[in-house]
């Protein structure tokens, strides 16, 4: 089963291609997909491993290193569609008013 990897502080000179490089050193890559806005990187991006071994190795190998003069960070990417505490938040919304006397 595939991993997502969450990779951000990647400096503007950081391409798709050279992130595959970096991260295929580790094990196999699936995709790679650096995010941009108007062309331009906005920093950060995510890497899809083929196994759950394989990213957890590239998280401990990588994780602080630098790349492109930048010190990357790599952890385990969020699902799609939010957060992983969503719902939860303990914030101001509704939990708060239901308690409110």
């Amino acid at each position: 089963m595939s991993k997502r990897l969450y990779v951000g502080n990647l400096s503007e000179q950081t391409d798709e291609k050279s992130l595959k490089q970096v991260f295929s050193q580790l094990g196999n890559v699936e995709v790679v997909n650096i995010l941009t806005n108007k062309g331009i990187s906005r920093g950060f991006g995510f890497v899809e491993m083929s196994s759950e071994r394989e990213a957890l190795n590239a998280i401990n190998t990588l994780n602080g290193s630098e790349l492109n003069g930048q010190a990357i960070v790599v952890n385990e990417a969020n699902p799609p569609g939010g957060r992983r505490d969503e719902g939860n938040s303990g914030g101001f919304g509704r939990a708060r008013r239901r308690f409110a006397r």
